[in-house]
């Protein structure tokens, strides 16, 4: 029944989606044109990418910690690190997305909750390589991999805390001045998703970018994501059904966009 919902909200989306062609805000129309459409091959993917393919041959096991909406079924379970790669990375699609996403918004800082193998994150640090990405993942096992994967790329500007979002985030929140982009790839329950947006509105400015992962996982991320969109000091959000896009540009008239990706 679940992937049959989401089959459905695929193929609503896919329908109902525009592109830039349909789109009159001259903001989301270069974003789209400039950065979502920008299908052009980037010097640092394919390092990135062989990295991925080195994950996903990996025979060794780890033991999973896991605080969010799989916590019932992953704790203690083993894994192998192979099998994490193959499903719980982001498509290669989607991460170089949210690389150019970065590039294009250039944040002095970059906050992910949910390093998993650290594909990702490396994607954010090789495209915007001025950002200071600080990287949260709530098993140690798996940080212990993602770590080994950033050694390996050689990245210099990330940060990986090991700990349970709610104990980390607040933390952060707390050192920080202000958020300028945060991806949240994990914890996939409604109220944990909001839980963490309520608590990045007191640190948010006109230039800050949320990017909520899974917004179409299960009603309750549904809810969440519309809760999230009709919140007063949001402004402006893109729905690229993978990934949610949240800005807050002040006096600009409230828009909702999806987009087809």
């Amino acid at each position: 029944m679940a992937n049959y919902r989401f089959f459905l909200d695929y193929f609503i989306h896919r329908f109902s989606a525009k592109t830039r062609h349909g789109v009159h805000s001259p903001f989301v129309y270069t974003l789209i044109d400039e950065v979502i459409y920008d299908y052009r091959k980037k010097p640092y993917e394919a390092a990135i990418e062989n990295k991925r393919s080195q994950l996903k041959t990996d025979k060794s096991t780890i033991s999973i910690t896991d605080y969010g909406a799989g916590s019932m079924l992953n704790n203690g379970k083993q894994k192998a690190v192979k099998t994490l790669a193959r499903n719980a990375l982001k498509p290669k699609k989607v991460a170089q997305l949210i690389a150019r996403l970065a590039h294009k918004f250039s944040p002095e800082v970059i906050i992910e909750l949910g390093t998993c193998l650290g594909i990702t994150t490396s994607y954010l640090a090789k495209a915007s390589p001025n950002s200071r990405v600080i990287t949260v993942e709530g098993c140690p096992q798996t940080a212990t991999i993602a770590q080994q994967t950033f050694n390996d790329l050689q990245l210099k500007n990330v940060v990986l805390k090991t700990g349970n979002f709610d104990v980390c985030l607040p933390q952060l929140l707390h050192d920080l001045p202000q958020i300028d982009l945060l991806f949240l790839d994990g914890n996939h329950r409604k109220e944990a998703t909001l839980r963490y947006f309520y608590a990045c509105l007191p640190k948010v400015h006109q230039q800050t970018v949320l990017i909520f992962d899974d917004i179409y996982w299960s009603e309750g991320m549904k809810a969440a994501w519309q809760e999230i969109k009709n919140h007063p000091q949001v402004t402006l959000t893109i729905d690229l059904f993978y990934i949610g896009l949240v800005l807050f540009k002040q006096g600009q008239a409230k828009e909702h966009f999806k987009i087809r990706y």
